[in-house]
C-alpha cells in the first residue's frame, strides 16, 4: 500500500473516530442540557490577556459531529475516485484544512474566532475549485472567492461595531441587545454575510460556478462545511434577528432562492448543476424558517439535508466518473441495468431529498410544511413554500427519468459497472444515515414533539403538491421533444429560468462594466497617482536626492565647495 493511501486511511480512521466521542458527547450534552465554556489562555503580552473561548453544547456537538462523519466518508471515497491522480496528498491536506476551518467555525462563540475559521473556509474552497487548473476553474474560483469576500467585509464591519458593548463574545449579548441602532446594524451585516456564504439571491451564482471542484469537495461542501456555515452563523444569531427585525429581509430573499433554484433545475441538463441547484433551494428552506424564529427546526433539517446530500453527490460521482466525465443527464440512462447498486444509493438520496415517508428528509421537510401551514405567514411566502416544494420533487423526477429509468443514450462500447469497492462503501454507509438519520434526529433534537393542528385539506397538501410536482417532472422527461419545442417556443423564459435569472451574467459581466472599471481609474488617479507622488514612491525619490547630495558634501572637497560658493555669488549679483 502506497503512503498515500496510508495517509486517506489514517485521515479516514482518525475523522470516524472523532466523529462518534463527538456525537456521544453531543447526545450526553443534549439529554442534560449542559453548556461548556473553555477559556484557552495563549498568552500575556504587556498585562493583556489574549484569550481564545470555546463552546461545547449540543448543537456545536452535534454539528461537529456530522461534518466530521461526512468528511471521514469522503475521504474513503476519494481513495478510489481519485486514486490516479498525482496530487492526491495536497488534496487531501486542503480537504483536511477545510474540515479545521470548519470545526473553528462551529466552536467559537467569538467574533474574531469565528473569522479565522470563516475566512479559513473561503481560501481553502478558492484553492479547491481551481484544482483542476484550467481556465473554467480560475473563473469560478475567483467568483467564489470574491463572492464569499463580500461577507468577510460585512463581518469585519460587524467586529467593528461589537466594539460598543466591550466585547467579542456575542453569545452573551445576542439575547440582550433589543432593537437599538448598534443592535439592528449588526444583525442586518450578519443576514448580509450568512447570505453570501449560503448563497441566497442576490449572491447565487457562485454556488453552481463552483461545481468545476472535483465531485468529493462538491459533497462536502454542499452538505455541511461551506454553504452551511451562513445557515450556522444565523442559527447562532437568532434571537438578535427576530428582535431587530432583520427577519423579514430574511424570509424575502430566502422564499426567492427557493424560487428561483427549483425552476431552474428543471431547465438544466448538467447532473453536477442539478444537485447544487437543489442544494441551494434546501438553503433558501432553511433561511426562510430561521427568519420565523425556530432555529432548532432549521438546525434539524440542516443535519438531514446534510446526510443525504452528500449521498447524492457521491453516487453523481460514481455515475460521471463511470460514463468517462460525462455530466449531461440527456447521455444516460438505464443506469439501474447496468449499475444497480449505485442506481439505488442514487434513488434513495432523491427520494430523501423529495421528502418520501419515514426517509431522513420527510421528517424535517414535512415538519416545516406544517409549520408554516400553522403560522401567520402571509400569501406570498406561503406560496413560496408550497411551490418551492413541487419544484424539488419535479426536477428530481426528471432527473430519475432520464438517468435511471430513460433509455440508455451513452456510447455502446462503453463499460459500466459498480467495482469501486471504497466508493460503494462509504455511499452504502450513507445510505443507512439518510434512511435512518432523520428518526433519530427527531428523537433526539424534539424530546417533546411539535402539537401541530390543521384541518384535513391543509395536511394533505404538502403530499398533493408533491403527486403534481412528480407527474410534471415525469412528464418533462417523457416528452423531452415536446419540452425542447415549448422550450424553443419560449425562448427567452426558458433561457432567464435556465440561467438563475441572469444571475451569473450580473455577477461578472455586470459587476465588471461598472464598478471594476471605475474601480481600475480610481486605483489610478489615487493610488498609483497622487498619492503615490505624496506618499511612499514621492518619500523615497526625496530621499534619495537628498542622500546623493549630503553624499556629495560628505566627501570634503573644500576646493570644489568655494569654487560652487563663487559661481552662486557672481550669478547672484549678475540677476
Amino acid at each position: 500500500m502506497s503512503w498515500h493511501i496510508s495517509l486517506c486511511f489514517i485521515s479516514f480512521f482518525s475523522l470516524f473516530l472523532l466523529s462518534v466521542v463527538t456525537g456521544i458527547l453531543g447526545v450526553y450534552f443534549s439529554l442534560h442540557q449542559f453548556c461548556f465554556f473553555i477559556d484557552w489562555h495563549i498568552c500575556s503580552l504587556n498585562s493583556s490577556n489574549i484569550v481564545m473561548t470555546l463552546l461545547f453544547d449540543w448543537v456545536s456537538l452535534g454539528f461537529m459531529s456530522f461534518v466530521l462523519f461526512i468528511s471521514s466518508m469522503v475521504i474513503y471515497y476519494t481513495v478510489d475516485y481519485m486514486s490516479g491522480d498525482f496530487n492526491i496528498v495536497r488534496f487531501v491536506c486542503l480537504v483536511l484544512l477545510f474540515v479545521l476551518s470548519m470545526m473553528l467555525l462551529i466552536i467559537s462563540p467569538n467574533m474574531i474566532s469565528i473569522l479565522l475559521g470563516w475566512d479559513g473556509l473561503g481560501l481553502v474552497s478558492y484553492l479547491l475549485v481551481i484544482y483542476y487548473q484550467n481556465f473554467k476553474s480560475y473563473g469560478a474560483g475567483m467568483l467564489t472567492v470574491m463572492s464569499n469576500r463580500l461577507g468577510d467585509v460585512a463581518f469585519l464591519m460587524g467586529i467593528a461595531w461589537m466594539l460598543n458593548y466591550g466585547s467579542w463574545n456575542f453569545v452573551f449579548y445576542v439575547d440582550f441587545m433589543g432593537a437599538s441602532f448598534e443592535a439592528k446594524l449588526i444583525s442586518f451585516l450578519m443576514v448580509f454575510a450568512a447570505m453570501t456564504s449560503s448563497a441566497q439571491i442576490p449572491f447565487s451564482s457562485w454556488l453552481p460556478a463552483a461545481m468545476a471542484a472535483p465531485t468529493p469537495v462538491s459533497a462536502l461542501v454542499h452538505s455541511s462545511t461551506l454553504v452551511t456555515a451562513g445557515v450556522y452563523l444565523m442559527i447562532r444569531f437568532n434571537a438578535l434577528i427576530i428582535s431587530s427585525g432583520a427577519a423579514f429581509y430574511l424570509l424575502f430573499f430566502g422564499g426567492l432562492t427557493m424560487f428561483m433554484s427549483g425552476l431552474g433545475a428543471n431547465f438544466e441538463f448538467d447532473l453536477k448543476k442539478i444537485i447544487a441547484l437543489s442544494t441551494l433551494s434546501q438553503l433558501g428552506l432553511m433561511m426562510s424558517i430561521l427568519s420565523m424564529g425556530l432555529p432548532e427546526l432549521a438546525f434539524f433539517h440542516l443535519l438531514t439535508h446534510a446526510l443525504f446530500k452528500a449521498l447524492l453527490f457521491m453516487c453523481a460521482g460514481v455515475i460521471i466518473h463511470n460514463l468517462g466525465d460525462c455530466q449531461d443527464i440527456r447521455f444516460m440512462g438505464s443506469l439501474s441495468l447496468y449499475m444497480p447498486l449505485t442506481s439505488s444509493c442514487f434513488l434513495v438520496s432523491n427520494l430523501a431529498l423529495c421528502g418520501m415517508p419515514f426517509l431522513a428528509g420527510f421528517y424535517s421537510k414535512d415538519l416545516i410544511l406544517e409549520v408554516s401551514s400553522l403560522s401567520t405567514l402571509n400569501l406570498i411566502s406561503f406560496v413560496f413554500f408550497f411551490v418551492a416544494t413541487g419544484l424539488t420533487v419535479c426536477y428530481t423526477f426528471r432527473l430519475l427519468s432520464f438517468t435511471i429509468f430513460g433509455s440508455f443514450n451513452f456510447s455502446s462500447s462503453s463499460s459500466l459497472q459498480d467495482d469501486s469497492w471504497f466508493m460503494l462503501s462509504g455511499m452504502c454507509c450513507m445510505v443507512f444515515m439518510s434512511v435512518w438519520g432523520g428518526s433519530l434526529l427527531s428523537w433526539l433534537i424534539f424530546p417533546c414533539p411539535y402539537l401541530v393542528c390543521l384541518p384535513p385539506l391543509m395536511s394533505a397538501f404538502p403530499i398533493v403538491v408533491s403527486l403534481v410536482g412528480a407527474f410534471i417532472g415525469y412528464f418533462l422527461s417523457f416528452y423531452r421533444y415536446f419540452d425542447n419545442l415549448l422550450s424553443l417556443k419560449y425562448l427567452f423564459m426558458s433561457f432567464f429560468s435556465g440561467t438563475m435569472w441572469f444571475m451569473p451574467y450580473i455577477s461578472t459581466r455586470g459587476v465588471g462594466l461598472v464598478p471594476l472599471i471605475s474601480g481600475r481609474s480610481v486605483l489610478g488617479l489615487f493610488d498609483h497617482g497622487w498619492c503615490e507622488s505624496l506618499g511612499g514612491q514621492g518619500a523615497y525619490v526625496l530621499f534619495a536626492r537628498s542622500s546623493s547630495i549630503l553624499q556629495v558634501l560628505q566627501l570634503n572637497l573644500v576646493k570644489g565647495y568655494l569654487l560652487a560658493f563663487l559661481i552662486f555669488v557672481f550669478f547672484w549679483f549678475l540677476f
